[in-house]
């Protein structure tokens, strides 16, 4: 088993995958500054697993703070988690993106080589295929970028694809996730966005739970079925497992390898709404709304190489992800920290 350092490991992906290291053995070590989460996570965390949780509270761009940490744990290796994630925000500040995901990944990595800690799982995203030419994707389509997200993540996979060639010794796993959702069948930790949601699926429970009037719909004249835009929704838990996957592959045989983790089917907004409102017996009001900059009409994954490579393939449906994302969002109607 492997002791295993999750940057951004308080966040919403995070914190689901620190859940299924542990149980599954390994030892977690969550380096976070809690810019995009709550301390509050890491009391439910114990909750869940039944044991104390080891964190360390930073920035990953502070070399000085990485280094210490590296020397007070044993860390065989890193889940690099941590990174702004906000497609239509990105548009408005992309210095900002550049700067925390790039530079933040280029010192993790410096470190990372000082403190020779040669194996990394790496969180990318399906924006890297930008405007998919078809779908379902495959991890060969042709890479595009239509937003200043996407384009950090795609430098973020070349600088570690660099790396793993200038440094044969250097192993990564670089996991490219289509649309996370839903939430630990516990209750106990969810998507938590501080201020509006950016992504669907917590502004559909905020609306349900009374939180927001009504969901702003981007656009429904896409190429579509429905006119709204389609997706690849994967259960949260799935994801986390796949980190588990990935990770014991690196461990075991030792090879770098890019995987799509998605179901392979595509689910529009409207569709995800009635399967909300099916499940939480809850009503979801929908107002159409323009387009949004960087949005693209689908994206929907191959993801038949994860199992392949790693045995792994999504549980969930839609229906679960739905019931599980509205337990967590009622019993935490105000997230993590009401007062926030």
């Amino acid at each position: 088993m492997a002791s295993v350092m999750l940057t951004g490991g308080a966040g919403y992906i995070g914190s689901h995958t620190a859940v299924e290291l542990i149980e599954s053995g390994h030892q977690v070590v969550i380096v976070d500054n809690f810019s995009n989460s709550s301390p509050v996570v890491l009391e439910r965390l114990q909750q869940i697993v039944g044991a104390g949780i080891v964190c360390e509270r930073g920035d990953i761009r502070n070399a000085d703070f990485l280094t210490e940490v590296f020397q007070r744990h044993r860390v065989d290796a890193v889940i690099h988690f941590a990174a702004l994630k906000a497609v239509g925000e990105s548009c408005e500040q992309p210095l900002n993106y550049f700067e925390n995901n790039i530079s933040g990944t280029i010192t993790l990595l410096q470190v990372m080589q000082q403190q020779r800690v040669n194996g990394l799982v790496f969180s990318s995203s399906a924006t890297v295929y930008g405007q998919p030419e078809s779908c379902p994707i495959r991890e060969d389509a042709a890479l595009g970028i239509t937003n200043p997200y996407g384009r950090t993540k795609l430098v973020m996979e070349q600088l570690i694809n660099d790396i793993c060639t200038a440094h044969p010794q250097f192993k990564a796993a670089i996991l490219r996730y289509f649309n996370p959702v839903g939430a630990h069948v516990s209750g106990l930790i969810g998507e938590d966005p501080g201020g509006i949601p950016n992504n669907l699926m917590p502004f559909i429970c905020q609306v349900a739970v009374g939180t927001r009037p009504q969901l702003n719909v981007f656009g429904n004249d896409y190429p579509t079925p429905d006119g709204t835009g389609v997706r690849d929704y994967i259960h949260v838990v799935d994801l986390a497992r796949a980190h588990v996957a990935a990770l014991d592959y690196l461990l075991r045989e030792g090879q770098n390898i890019t995987v799509n983790l998605g179901t392979g089917c595509g689910v529009s907004v409207l569709e995800l709404v009635q399967a909300f409102e099916q499940a939480s017996g809850r009503s979801v009001p929908v107002n159409i709304a323009p387009r949004r900059p960087g949005d693209i009409a689908e994206c929907y994954a191959d993801p038949a190489l994860a199992n392949r490579l790693l045995g792994w393939q999504a549980e969930y449906d839609v229906k679960r992800m739905c019931v599980d994302a509205w337990r967590w969002q009622s019993q935490n109607p105000e997230g993590f920290e009401p007062s926030r």
